[in-house]
């Protein structure tokens, strides 16, 4: 175990690289994960502090593009409600299944993030540019970010990359547009796992209160540094530091 002042010291450096890597490349959640349980604390735990801390930094991405947002129209609405409930239902399964279900879950859950960070260019180029005059697939839509969401509320990595490759697949609009639905669904999600988990769930509050501030001061100076650093760089640490705890958790 390290010293408090040094984990605290570690969060605050981990946080503001977590917030600059959401910036430029999406998946920060997953730098925080490993940090948290560098400090002692069991996988739910690092989970359920990671989710709240996270949250947050969703707010200033959704106000950022709020003209992108509005011109998503009418799929807003069921993707929000699928958005809601999907988080719900995840944070009940985390919060009633045993503990050791989600530590055997867990490690496959983080190396599918690191997949879906790992390809996410590919996907998006083979699911080719979306028709911007065509109808949305609303019922693959509305049901695909259900499942996300569940995915979402039980264990939130990568859940951004997620959302925005079923936007891509299903609704038909300009992938800027996508994104800004895809930043206000996170925001719905972590609203609501937020809540869940401040009331019911073994949150590190410590932890939490180191990392929103330095979270939400990277994701400033990600958005600055985004024109001048290169994504791919981060995005490939990301993915391989994802893997590398998921081999960690799947043998620990």
């Amino acid at each position: 175990m390290l010293p408090e002042w040094l984990e605290l010291s570690l969060l605050v450096l981990v946080g503001f690289l977590s917030g600059g890597v959401n910036a430029v490349a999406g998946g920060g959640s997953l730098l925080v994960f490993p940090a948290l349980l560098g400090t002692g604390l069991s996988p739910l735990a690092a989970n359920v502090t990671n989710a709240v801390a996270q949250g947050p930094g969703f707010v200033g991405a959704a106000l950022g593009q709020r003209r992108d947002l509005a011109r998503n129209g009418r799929r807003l609405l069921p993707t929000s409600i699928a958005a809601v409930l999907g988080s719900v239902g995840g944070c009940a399964l985390l919060l009633t299944l045993p503990g050791s279900v989600f530590d055997a879950v867990v490690p496959a859950l983080v190396g599918l993030s690191a997949v879906l960070m790992a390809f996410q260019n590919r996907i998006r180029a083979w699911l080719g540019n979306p028709d911007q005059h065509g109808p949305d697939r609303t019922v693959l839509l509305t049901v695909g970010i259900l499942l996300a969401s569940v995915y979402g509320g039980y264990f939130g990595g990568a859940r951004s990359v997620i959302l925005v490759v079923i936007l891509v697949l299903t609704a038909n609009a300009e992938l800027r547009v996508l994104n800004a639905a895809k930043n206000w669904l996170s925001l719905l999600g972590s609203v609501v796992t937020l809540v869940i988990y401040a009331l019911l769930a073994p949150v590190e509050w410590l932890a939490v209160l180191t990392l929103v501030p330095s979270t939400l001061l990277g994701g400033y100076a990600g958005g600055k540094l985004a024109r001048r650093l290169p994504p791919t760089v981060l995005r490939w640490s990301v993915v391989l530091i994802a893997a590398a705890v998921a081999v960690y958790l799947a043998l620990y």
